[in-house]
């Protein structure tokens, strides 16, 4: 930066400033290019000892920060820094981008089943594998400086987001900490959570995305913009021109835009124009070439819907690639698919994938083989793959910047309906339009489907609400490890510090102004009604009470009963007399004094809800723990200390419970205290294991008979689920949520891999996806490996050799 032109006193704070900031300068120094204004904050944070939250969009290169938190501590002699990522797949790429800057030595990587150099100055790694390592107060922690945590909005991801948690609150208080987000709408707020339980903090927010953002809409074949162009562009206006194209639109935007159609499934208000008819697939990969809007990624929300667009476009025969390009991806293909045993080849669909990828087409979605999809993004990053259908899955993955994104559609299966995308949701997914340092803009473009409104779109793809809501709740293994480091007053103490009491304590504010202010309104109300003959509050109540039993008794009501009907008519009849009695009857302003005494009772019933919620989300995470702890000390894993101040211990079962992690950590270690699975066979043993940790789609009901393994099997999967019942009841009993039956959904099909069986006999049995059957069999392993570790010597055995055989063919090359 040039002092040209700054005055003295200016001078005088730029030398200040680079004085301070000595190692920022050297960083900056080897960079190629100059940092932008918020990572220059960011970074100047870093080295005055500070910890960050980095709010920023995709692509705003955040990571640019964590690099410099990284090469500070390299300037020291002993300090590590942790990098966490909330996937496996970032951290193999963070890793050898790692690598590539400080070498192997230097570097490790450590996902649960990957264990590469875990001394070394730079570790990478998993969130939960961080979270694990504090719990077990490991020795890798010495000499910590530095942790990041990427991709921090995860924390509102309400299976996994209360690791985040607890690693903020657990880790020693000298780590600092460098935390990345994508843009969210209560940055300031995450902020000061992180400023009250980890100290010095600045929150550095850029709404500004690199690229900027183009955004069109598909009608038919033609495609225009979705804001006006004009100068009245800064006003989101939605472009006349799309207006007249889906018909009937000018009327609706005299009227304001108002939507005045009635609603369909979407949650979009319909409009009556024309129909339109949609473009095909390869037509829009075609129209995309022609107009150099490639590469581009079509989001589809649905795993089948990928696969069916590679088909599609591939049947049209379409080829986006040249010779030199289609020779470097099928060496690249083969490069990463060597390991792959041939007869597992045509199991998994190699030709047809290769095909694809030669003609510059590919899917992306959890249901592939990981092995295909590294290869995808590796492809895409080098601009060899011009189109990829993917879910949303990859909107918050891997590194996949695209020119142009397509959005099929505005609403998505969520589990139990169709529901239309959130802003948020559309933010991430169309921050992978426009690469740095290769585009000057990012295009989106949406495909107009009839029932959508255009004010509609265009105020999803303008607005920025959206938040980052706390999904924290104890655990019974969180509980066990926490009491056992703090003690049980203690622990309830610093989980009434989590960012979720947080929230709640904040919007405890927000509710309780509002029955402070609704309150008066009361008092006034109270006042008007008021009346010099009587108690008119009585008198309203009479007045609704009446008017609630003449609206039941209506004649034609569903009332069966004549001896009820005439029992509720001489109620009205008595409630009438003695209305007629009170002494406000007979007062002049009585309709007056109604009308507020109305407005009185409506308001009432609105503040006694908010008083209710208030109460309820007071100190609801530490109720939360007190019901846990509960059920712990009634199971015998916490025993009360004799000294009558509240605290327990942890007893030898709450030991085995430590090392236990997953949604049902106190059911495995109810198993393994039983000694129900120590029958088992290896094979058995992986079938338990499957049956644990698999979570059955909508359409695989818990009741479903399924074929199992043989043998000692059967017998265990009943003591499993009679042991599931009675924690089922204690916890219900304890006023805790309950959970779904485990399930042995995938049981054969596990035991079969396990047993030897050959993939494709596996995958046919399971009707599973490869990629779901990898991952599936990662779990497993994970579940194996924490059995071996709280297991007796034997059954540990059984889990080693478990592990072993599941761990194999294209689950062993997945875990490397």
């Amino acid at each position: 930066m040039s002092d040209t032109g700054l005055s003295a006193a200016e001078r005088f704070q730029a030398a200040r400033i680079r004085n301070r900031s000595r190692n920022l300068e050297l960083f900056r120094a080897d960079l190629r290019f100059d940092l932008d204004p918020f990572q220059f904050a960011a970074c100047d944070s870093l080295d005055q000892g500070r910890s960050v939250l980095v709010a920023a969009p995709t692509g705003a290169g955040k990571t640019i920060v964590a690099e410099f938190a990284i090469w500070l501590a390299m300037r020291q002699p002993t300090a590590k820094v942790f990098y966490t990522t909330p996937m496996k797949a970032l951290s193999n790429q963070k890793y050898q981008e790692l690598v590539d800057v400080y070498g192997e030595t230097e570097v490790g990587l450590l996902t649960g089943d990957t264990n590469v150099n875990p001394r070394a100055r730079v570790v990478v790694m998993t969130t939960e594998v961080l979270r694990n390592m504090i719990y077990a107060d490991s020795d890798l922690l010495d000499d910590l400086a530095w942790v990041v945590l990427d991709e921090v909005h995860y924390l509102a991801d309400r299976f996994r987001g209360a690791v985040w948690e607890e690693v903020i609150l657990h880790l020693p208080t000298e780590v600092r900490l460098v935390s990345l987000s994508a843009t969210v709408s209560n940055a300031e707020e995450f902020g000061d959570w992180l400023q009250t339980v980890r100290g010095e903090t600045d929150v550095i927010v850029s709404e500004d995305r690199p690229v900027p953002l183009e955004q069109h809409v598909l009608v038919g074949n033609k495609m225009v913009d979705l804001f006006d162009s004009s100068g009245a562009a800064a006003t989101n206006r939605v472009n006349p021109e799309l207006l007249r194209l889906v018909g009937g639109a000018a009327r609706n935007e005299g009227r304001g835009g108002g939507h005045h159609g009635r609603r369909v499934r979407g949650g979009y208000p319909e409009r009556r124009g024309p129909r339109t008819e949609k473009l095909h697939r390869e037509h829009i990969a075609r129209m995309l070439d022609e107009r150099m809007l490639l590469p581009a990624i079509f989001f589809v929300f649905s795993r089948a819907g990928c696969d069916q667009g590679v088909r599609q476009v591939l049947r049209s025969g379409v080829s986006l690639t040249t010779s030199q390009e289609r020779n470097e991806i099928r060496e690249t293909a083969e490069y990463h698919c060597r390991t792959l045993l041939d007869e597992d080849l045509a199991v998994l669909g190699y030709w047809e994938w290769l095909e694809g990828l030669e003609r510059g087409v590919a899917a992306h979605h959890a249901g592939m083989l990981p092995a295909f999809k590294e290869v995808v993004e590796d492809l895409f990053q080098r601009k060899l793959l011009k189109v990829v259908f993917a879910t949303e899955t990859l909107a918050l993955g891997v590194n996949m910047p695209a020119r142009t994104v397509v959005l099929e559609k505005l609403e998505k299966f969520n589990g139990e309906a169709r529901v239309p995308i959130t802003p948020g949701e559309y933010t991430q997914l169309t921050g992978r339009a426009g690469r740095r340092g290769i585009d000057v803009e990012g295009h989106s473009v949406i495909q107009w489907s009839d029932g959508l409104e255009p004010q509609a779109v265009a105020s999803l793809a303008s607005r920025r609400t959206y938040p980052l809501n706390s999904s924290f709740k104890p655990t019974y293994n969180m509980a066990v490890n926490l009491i056992d480091q703090f003690g049980r007053q203690r622990t309830r103490e610093v989980l009434e510090t989590s960012f979720a009491q947080f929230q709640a304590d904040r919007s405890v504010v927000d509710l309780a102004r509002k029955v402070r202010s609704q309150q008066e309104s009361l008092d006034g109300y109270q006042k008007s009604m008021q009346c010099h003959l009587g108690d008119f509050t009585e008198y309203a109540a009479l007045r609704r009470e009446l008017s609630d039993l003449e609206r039941s008794n209506v004649p034609g009501g569903r009332e069966a009963s004549h001896g009820a009907r005439a029992e509720r008519q001489a109620s009205i009849t008595e409630v009438r007399r003695a209305l007629q009695r009170h002494p406000c009857h007979a007062c002049p302003d009585r309709e007056a004094h109604a009308r507020w005494a109305e407005r009185w009772y409506k308001l009432k019933r609105v503040n006694d809800k908010l008083v209710q919620q208030i109460r309820s989300r007071t100190g609801a995470v530490a109720t939360t723990f007190d019901r846990v702890t509960d059920v712990l000390l009634q199971l015998g894993y916490l025993v009360p200390t004799d000294d009558g101040t509240g605290e327990a211990t942890v007893a030898a079962g709450g030991r085995r419970l430590q090392r236990i992690y997953g949604d049902r950590d106190l059911l495995v270690a109810e198993c393994l205290e039983a000694g129900v699975w120590k029958e088992l066979t290896p094979g058995q043993l992986a079938a338990m294991a499957a049956t644990i940790v698999y979570q059955p789609r909508r359409e695989d009901a818990p009741g479903t008979e399924h074929a199992l393994p043989r043998g000692a099997f059967r017998p265990a999967l009943d003591q499993t689920l009679t042991i599931w019942a009675r924690l089922d009841d204690v916890e219900r009993d304890a006023r805790l949520a309950g959970s779904q039956p485990p399930t042995p959904a995938i049981a054969l099909g596990m035991f079969r891999w396990a047993s030897g069986s050959a993939l494709d006999d596996v995958l046919r049995a399971l009707d599973l996806a490869a990629g779901d059957f990898v991952r599936w069999s990662k779990q497993v392993i994970d579940l194996l490996d924490q059995i071996k570790n709280a297991g007796d010597p034997d059954l540990a055995e059984t889990a080693r050799r478990a592990t072993d055989a599941v761990r194999r063919g294209i689950v062993a090359y997945a875990t490397v």
